[in-house]
């Protein structure tokens, strides 16, 4: 999975809009293999982008678990740890 898509189910607040189109972009960027798409593609690249995002938010809503909530800076902090290990030289 692409390192840059990150979870977003079961986070106190819970996962903003903005987050949620990061996520579909990041998602679309991967399967399209680019990060730009040309003049020709961009109108597809666009209506991927909107239908995967609204995808998305509709399963994040829907998702229903029974643990606790996730704290944010907790999960970034544990993010930030696992980078430095990975990271150090």
């Amino acid at each position: 999975m692409c390192r840059n898509i990150r979870p977003l189910n079961n986070f106190e607040p819970p996962a903003t809009d903005d987050e949620v189109a990061a996520a579909a972009l990041q998602y679309v960027r991967k399967v399209a293999g680019a990060t730009k798409p040309s003049a020709a593609n961009q109108a597809v690249f666009d209506a991927a982008v909107a239908e995967i995002t609204a995808v998305t938010r509709r399963l994040v809503d829907d998702l229903v678990t029974t643990a606790p909530p996730k704290d944010r800076e907790a999960e970034a902090a544990k993010a930030r740890a696992r980078a430095a290990v990975r990271y150090a030289r």
